[in-house]
């Protein structure tokens, strides 16, 4: 990123640049895909809005990596079967890789917005990072501490519908071993489009599971509802053989198929569907926030308004065969290829734009009027920003999300506390949307403020030309786990008592250019030995991702009732308190104002919220002196009628 040009793009044709370098990237990967394999018969639909029959023959894959003979449930020791093979039969599985949520190793895939990322914490260590192999600013890769491909599935696996790095050729000499015992990772088709209720992602048996005991070649066969797979390929040596079993290996990964569910060809009939059900969604995309004591019982919160209005995620998130799923976001249109993305966000729904055929109203959608919000509101502010997330109270409040949190998987920790710490909503600037290529960074303009998710990076690193490089896990443990070994964990998973002490000693044995950035502030080592903390450093900005959803309705939305929604010396919105996590126990109690992260001075937003006090008196004062200027008026216009009508009667 350092070697970028950073460009604004202000103009169509910029944007047309864009656009068109996201057509010659994706179109040649497309044609290059196409050319080798083919149009396949699910790759294009007839027209029919019926869902295909899907009673099919299951493949294996055998030990050279390609397709494999046809499953039979009553073999002494069937293997798993293959997506890749399976469904590979009638849909393009290489052009399907290519989708959002699988292309994310890619460095040729324009990054888009940001949004979560993965978070490695250890309380031990006093780490959380976040992680993300798109190059969002304020990320690292997972390399960058230390995590091949291989290990980075096998943690953050559990929340991936395959693909991506599950399914890269690791390159370590640790892991390669250990690739061959679990086989990879391939995209869990059935993880969105099984819609039978006994689709297991997060059971004791299911597909989360498997992935933690590096069953990854058994992982999508044990999710679905006709198998069950039973041990561990991580219990196995490097030298076991998964295509040739050993009976007496009583942890080997095992699979049981339900025989009742071949037919005499040994087909199998899946019950899929195109659009899955939004609780395929819920299980990577749920978000709780601890606004109150109960607020993990379902029943007490609503659901996001297009849900209960009948709306499914997949109406707005829609993609075709290239999985190239609509996110949502305003500027998105400029970067992607979906053809509807343009009228999928929020202004693309429910407004009108535009020339030719009309796209407001899509699926339903109402057109706001927003009587009495003056209009520079609209290009200030993003539609989340009054319309998303949980209403804001006096401090952001503690959110846990699936991915982060683990959650629908089981032993999962309820604590409040758990790491790791995500505050939320935060109100703040949106930043650019950032393209790459070739050397050149192009940006194109965010500027509205909006609902954020927020976490503040934990982590030890070196300092160098004023930019900090994460030290690699496997160097941390070594250190300072001896250091911090003495330190009471407590049971809920939150942060122990890790003392500024403690923080010095373990950077003198990490040498000199050690830094530990933690809270906002990076703490380093001075020549004179001392401890010294710098405030503010770019490597301890916290890291931030749009809130979304649930979107709430037009009659919860902020300002709906009065200006002070937002508009006053204690409202949340400019001058709510945003917490500051730190794992120093002195700096916990931290906390900054909304307002800081809106590019807006404190002083001039206090003011201004403080004039609408008066508002009401210079309501009244104003309709008092147009009353009195209009019986000034009145009077005068009668004396003029009656000048007019004297000169009349004198005439005659």
């Amino acid at each position: 990123m350092d070697a970028c040009i950073e460009q604004r793009i202000d103009s169509p044709l910029k944007k047309g640049f864009i656009v068109a370098l996201a057509f010659l990237l994706t179109s040649s990967t497309l044609t290059a895909a196409g050319e080798s394999v083919g149009k396949l018969l699910g790759d294009e639909s007839d027209g029919s809005r019926a869902t295909p029959l899907h009673l099919i023959p299951l493949f294996a894959e055998d030990e050279n990596g390609e397709k494999g003979e046809q499953i039979e449930p009553d073999v002494g020791f069937p293997m798993p079967f293959s997506t890749r093979f399976t469904c590979g039969d009638c849909h393009s599985y290489k052009i399907i890789g290519e989708g959002w949520h699988f292309n994310y190793i890619d460095p040729n895939v324009v990054p888009g917005r940001p949004g979560e990322p993965w978070i490695y914490f250890d309380s031990k260590l006093g780490i959380q990072i976040p992680l993300s192999y798109r190059p969002w600013l304020g990320t690292f890769r997972p390399d960058d501490i230390g995590l091949s491909v291989f290990q980075f599935t096998k943690i953050f696996g559990r929340h991936m519908p395959g693909g991506g790095p599950g399914e890269v050729e690791s390159d370590d000499i640790d892991d390669i071993g250990r690739q061959f015992v679990s086989g990879k990772l391939e995209i869990n088709c059935l993880a969105c489009h099984n819609a039978h209720y006994g689709q297991d992602m997060g059971g004791d048996g299911g597909y989360a599971v498997q992935v933690t005991r590096e069953n990854f070649r058994w992982a999508a066969t044990a999710s679905c509802e006709f198998a069950d797979v039973t041990g561990s390929a991580a219990k196995m040596l490097e030298t076991y053989d998964p295509f040739m079993p050993d009976p007496d290996e009583r942890d080997a990964p095992r699979v049981t198929y339900q025989k009742e569910e071949f037919n005499e060809n040994d087909e199998v009939l899946f019950q899929i569907i195109r659009e899955m059900p939004d609780d395929r969604c819920y299980y990577c995309h749920s978000d709780l926030y601890y606004c109150r004591a109960e607020e993990t019982e379902k029943w007490i919160s609503d659901e996001d308004v297009h849900l209960t209005a009948g709306l499914k995620c997949v109406d707005c998130h829609r993609n075709g065969i290239d999985h190239n799923i609509i996110r949502g976001y305003e500027q998105e249109a400029g970067i992607s290829l979906n053809p509807l993305a343009a009228t999928s966000s929020c202004e693309g729904c429910h407004l009108p734009k535009g020339e030719g055929e009309p796209q407001a109203g899509r699926l339903g959608a109402p057109v706001p009027t927003h009587p009495g919000i003056p209009p520079i509101h609209f290009d200030k502010l993003s539609c989340t920003a009054c319309h998303s997330g949980p209403w804001p109270v006096s401090e952001t409040v503690l959110t846990k999300t699936s991915r982060a949190h683990r959650l629908g998987t089981p032993n999962v920790n309820k604590a409040e506390e758990a790491l790791p710490h995500i505050v939320s909503p935060v109100f703040a600037k949106q930043s650019g949307i950032s393209v790459a290529y070739m050397g050149r960074l192009l940006v194109m303009e965010g500027g509205k403020i909006s609902p954020y998710k927020v976490m503040w990076p934990a982590y030890w690193g070196t300092l160098e030309n004023d930019s900090v490089t994460p030290v690699e896990v496997g160097i941390v443990e070594k250190v300072v786990g001896g250091v911090f070994a003495d330190l009471e964990f407590p049971a809920t998973g939150d942060w122990p008592e890790i003392t500024k002490e403690k923080i010095a000693e373990a950077l003198m044995i990490l040498g000199d250019k050690a830094v530990y950035v933690a809270g906002g502030v990076l703490y380093k080592i001075d020549n004179s030995g001392e401890l010294v903390e710098e405030v503010g450093h770019i490597a301890a900005a916290p890291y931030m991702w749009p809130i979304a959803h649930n979107v709430r309705p037009a009659a919860q939305s902020l300002g709906v009732r009065r200006c002070e929604d937002c508009h006053s010396t204690d409202a949340p919105f400019f001058f709510g308190e945003v917490a500051v996590d730190s794992p120093v126990a002195l700096e916990r109690p931290s906390k900054k104002k909304m307002v800081e992260f809106q590019d807006i001075n404190p002083f001039y937003a206090w003011v201004f919220a403080f004039s609408f006090v008066f508002r009401p008196w210079l309501k009244v004062i104003a309709l008092a002196c147009s009353a009195v200027l209009a019986g000034v008026l009145l009077l005068y216009a009668l004396k003029a009628l009656g000048c007019v009508a004297r000169f009349l009667v004198e005439k005659e």
